[in-house]
């Protein structure tokens, strides 16, 4: 394992050392690929370019998007069932604090239940250091929820999925923006006497990396397309 490591007490929200760095546009320790800590805990890395993409389309997606034709645009493969969102989702306006409930595929791994409850990205990082990467232009869009993928996934008093986290940081450029993803999953497999295999973390990298490529093709006219975004759409004559 290199660059990963568990810290305390900071890191226990994060669940991964470095993540700060993640607000900085400069290369970090892992950009693609899995890592392990000392726990069992499997650490997922993706980075992705998102073609004439911005931040902000980002954050307008996970606030539209209800439906499972609108996963299926998502990922065409992997994506299987929306089961909806709950009452905290308010289309248009906030997905934070909101738990969605689809099914979907990582990968070659066949189709399984999936539990997101989102939260304030500032939560995860270092005091104020979120918003002001935001202020600096560094970061211009970011997501982060708590996870758990089966049938029978382990809530918190808060209803937040106890075994997984994940975010994504986006950071507009030239070309339109680079996404770096990190999930870490199995938080809890050590105690409960076994460890996620690595072929699960591949899976997710697999996912994460089509997932975003293929909705970078579609994200720019679907946001261009909503009246609230009219005055955006670029005049390619």
């Amino acid at each position: 394992m290199t660059g990963y490591a568990e810290r305390s007490p900071d890191a226990a929200r994060a669940g991964i050392a470095y993540i700060d760095d993640l607000l900085n546009p400069a290369p970090v320790r892992l950009e693609t690929g899995i890592s392990r800590l000392e726990s069992g805990a499997l650490v997922v890395a993706v980075r992705t370019d998102l073609p004439g993409c911005k931040g902000r389309m980002l954050d307008w997606w996970f606030k539209q998007f209800d439906t499972t034709r609108h996963l299926h645009w998502w990922h065409p493969l992997d994506h299987v069932e929306h089961r909806g969102w709950d009452r905290h989702w308010r289309k248009g306006e906030s997905y934070i604090g909101a738990t969605i409930r689809a099914v979907e595929s990582l990968g070659d791994i066949p189709p399984v239940s999936a539990v997101i409850k989102f939260h304030d990205p500032a939560e995860l990082f270092a005091p104020d250091a979120y918003r002001r990467a935001m202020a600096g232009g560094q970061v211009s869009a970011a997501v982060y929820a708590r996870i758990g993928f089966g049938d029978d996934v382990a809530l918190d008093a808060n209803g937040d999925p106890m075994d997984g986290q994940m975010v994504h940081v986006a950071r507009d450029t030239s070309y339109g923006a680079v996404l770096r993803s990190r999930f870490i999953l199995g938080q809890t497999a050590k105690a409960a006497g076994h460890e996620l295999p690595d072929a699960i973390g591949f899976g997710l990298l697999q996912h994460c990396y089509t997932e975003f490529s293929y909705l970078a093709k579609l994200l720019p006219s679907l946001y261009w397309g909503d009246r609230a975004n009219r005055g955006e759409v670029p005049l390619l004559w």
